[in-house]
């Protein structure tokens, strides 16, 4: 009997414990340790922080989801993975041993880098749905009394979608609400151009957004290092080619979004050989770790080299499609190790993304990720918006219902009209 466990309950999470339920053999046991009780959709955040969703309305409690499909579920923050023990620690003392143990946390959230960045100093959050709602909350005394509204990722961020996402359903909430001509808007990004998106530009992503945009009236400032926030102002420098200092910005707000850098999780970021300096999860081509071979990695929480040389920081995305593929080939894996196989499969590293824009939406697609790629495209209209809603409703229905199916690869590949799916 084998215990594989899965750290982490949320976009790779979920899924790696449906699908590790389906593969592992009969006496085999998954475990689940989250440090929240429920799921939560995290492409819904957005929504959340205008207020165009409830948080409810994207929550799984996790026993709905896991444990009535015989999967076991412990609440409590790890706060040490010991990987010559086999074992994790948690907050509470809890020692859990394991056999095979998956990294799925997500990140850690670096807000402390940046003084006066995150929701415990001057500025909002996305990237969990606690801090969408905190979000919300400023959101309504905002509306009160409207002003300048920043949005962007700072250095080091790694995912740049969401923030232009948000900028654009902002836009779209203010026009909504008859406000847009009393709110000047700016995008901060710490993105060499505007649609590098951290993957060095998908299709003709630098002038499509741009035009967007242009055509929503927000400026933008792109190589931009946020040095520290204060309430009401933001300090930024903006950085030449070479990283040197090129201008610096004193930006007002009422009201802005940052998306923050991300880290490992403090409870592997001193494991040598498990983790590289910013506590990211070192994986082989078949999400394996190279020191410790019974620990796996999937997700944000896997350490991907950079496209290339950047001014400033830039980190890369890990899409949903992306962490799908991760999701089933460490499960196959997995199994075949359990049967004294060598693993073989190999997860297909594409980006594949649905941003809302409030009325309609952009998708892209790169495969690889990484240039030179043999798919390449970004398109926008009104059916990536509605996409989006049903990706989100079908998405919290296969969680509720336990199913295990590759909702990218059956369905919105082929939505795209992308049949090869392999890099």
């Amino acid at each position: 009997m084998a215990t594989i466990m899965v750290l982490g309950a949320g976009l790779g999470g979920v899924p790696m414990a449906l699908e590790m339920r389906d593969l592992k053999r009969s006496e085999d046991k998954v475990v689940v340790v989250s440090d929240h009780d429920y799921f939560h959709f995290v492409p819904s955040n957005p929504w959340v922080a205008v207020d165009w969703r409830t948080p409810d309305a994207i929550k799984i409690p996790l026993d709905e989801a896991l444990t009535k499909r015989g999967i076991e579920v412990v609440i409590g923050k790890v706060t040490q993975v010991s990987p010559e023990q086999s074992s994790v620690t948690l907050e509470d003392g809890q020692v859990l041993p394991y056999d095979h143990l998956i990294i799925a946390t997500g990140p850690k959230l670096a807000f402390e880098e940046i003084e006066g960045l995150g929701p415990d100093g001057h500025t909002q959050s996305i990237c969990h749905v606690e801090h969408a709602v905190h979000a919300r909350g400023k959101w309504a005394e905002f509306v009160e009394e409207p002003g300048p509204v920043i949005i962007g990722a700072v250095q080091g961020a790694s995912c740049f979608g969401p923030a232009y996402e948000f900028a654009f359903i902002v836009d779209k909430d203010l026009r909504n609400r008859r406000l847009r001509d009393r709110v000047p808007m700016t995008f901060v990004t710490s993105e060499p151009y505007i649609g590098h998106l951290g993957l060095g530009g998908v299709g003709d992503s630098k002038g499509m957004l741009e035009s967007e945009l242009r055509q929503h009236h927000i400026n933008w400032i792109c190589n931009a290092k946020v040095e520290k926030v204060e309430a009401g102002m933001m300090h930024v420098v903006e950085v030449n080619e070479d990283g040197s200092e090129k201008k610096r910005h004193e930006l007002p707000f009422s009201y802005s979004m940052m998306l923050p850098a991300f880290l490992g999780i403090d409870a592997v970021r001193n494991v040598e050989g498990l983790s590289n300096p910013r506590g990211f999860i070192i994986i082989d081509d078949h999400q394996r770790n190279l020191t410790y071979p019974n620990i796996w990695g999937i997700g944000v929480a896997v350490a991907i080299a950079p496209p290339g040389k950047t001014p400033l920081p830039v980190g890369v995305p890990k899409t949903g499609f992306m962490i799908e593929s991760m999701v089933t080939a460490t499960a196959h894996n997995i199994r075949a190790v359990l049967d004294g196989k060598e693993p073989v499969s190999e997860a297909t590293w594409n980006a594949v993304c649905l941003a809302d824009m409030g009325d309609t939406g952009i998708a892209f697609v790169a495969i690889p990720q990484v240039p030179p790629r043999n798919v390449n495209w970004m398109k926008k209209g009104k059916w990536v918006h509605v996409g989006k809603l049903a990706f989100e409703k079908y998405f919290m229905h296969k969680v509720r219902r336990g199913v295990s199916e590759p909702i990218y690869e059956r369905y919105i590949m082929k939505a795209l009209g992308i049949k090869k799916l392999k890099s």
